[in-house]
């Protein structure tokens, strides 16, 4: 894809956030999936981490190296025809160089988004546990390496800061708002487009974190969460779901092959897609 075109897909994939209209994107892990949710009338296709690891027989949480990630990122955006954001993790670097390098290798594989999460893993010199984030200038300095590596190619690319306050049960429940607002303050200065708050569903928190942020929210639903309608009143820009639905996929593939070898029979995999259409559909 030419840089008009990144630069293209890109501007129309930043118009698609709208406070009270929200992008609604069910997130894809390889091509077939990202097909298969264009065909079913998405306006842009998001990757999920998580989904994408377990795709490539590694686990989620900055286990999957950046190469591998960017590879699976490039299948998807040439199997679509609409924007393509992808969740890299903390950017599959450990300075925010790396995260400059690893933008490039969006851009270079087609996507005109990324997520860029501001969890701590194993690993990581800082971690002292599941509650572990960076440091809001660590974080913020990845964010802004991240912002300039993009301008620096002449693409717009929407850059989602992710935090994991509400996620990770960070601190004491009442103070989780001020902090998350502190932080979304802090990275949009430091250049990111919108924030993204996995784990804050109840309407206080999030018509709380519309309110603060002074940028497109984004939340990650699941079931149990508000309809997208729901959201919308509340002021959402995006509503994403995270590794979702490719758990329910692979819940699929295990009780049909649990079926099958324990009791001999097939019904597990009734009303999956007519392998004509499946067939038609990547034929194009």
């Amino acid at each position: 894809m030419t840089t008009t075109n990144l630069r293209d897909h890109a501007l129309s994939f930043r118009a698609l956030h709208v406070a009270g209209r929200p992008l609604v994107l069910p997130n894809a892990w390889d091509a077939a999936s990202a097909r298969l949710i264009e065909a079913a009338g998405a306006a842009a296709v998001a990757t999920t981490s998580a989904g994408v690891a377990w795709d490539l027989g590694a686990a989620d949480g900055d286990r999957l190296g950046g190469d591998r990630a960017l590879g699976a990122v490039a299948r998807i955006a040439a199997a679509v025809a609409v924007p393509v954001t992808a969740d890299i993790e903390s950017g599959y670097a450990a300075d925010p160089a790396g995260v400059a390098r690893t933008v490039r290798g969006v851009l270079a594989a087609g996507a005109v988004g990324v997520n860029i999460e501001d969890a701590l893993y194993e690993g990581d010199a800082e971690y002292e546990g599941p509650a572990s984030l960076r440091t809001v200038a660590g974080q913020a300095e990845r964010i802004a390496a991240a912002r300039a590596a993009a301008d620096a190619a002449g693409v717009p690319l929407f850059v989602n800061a992710r935090i994991d306050t509400y996620l990770r049960g960070v601190g004491k429940p009442a103070d989780r708002a001020g902090v998350t607002l502190e932080r979304a303050a802090a990275f949009l200065a430091a250049g990111a487009d919108g924030i993204f708050v996995p784990g804050a569903v109840d309407s206080g928190t999030v018509s709380t974190l519309v309110e603060g942020i002074d940028a497109p929210l984004n939340v990650m639903a699941g079931p149990g969460a508000p309809t997208v309608a729901e959201f919308a009143g509340l002021g959402v820009a995006r509503i994403s779901v995270g590794s979702g639905i490719a758990q329910a996929a692979h819940a699929v593939v295990r009780e049909a092959a649990r079926e099958l070898l324990a009791e001999g029979t097939y019904a597990s995999p009734a009303g999956g897609l007519d392998y004509g259409e499946l067939n038609t559909l990547f034929a194009g």
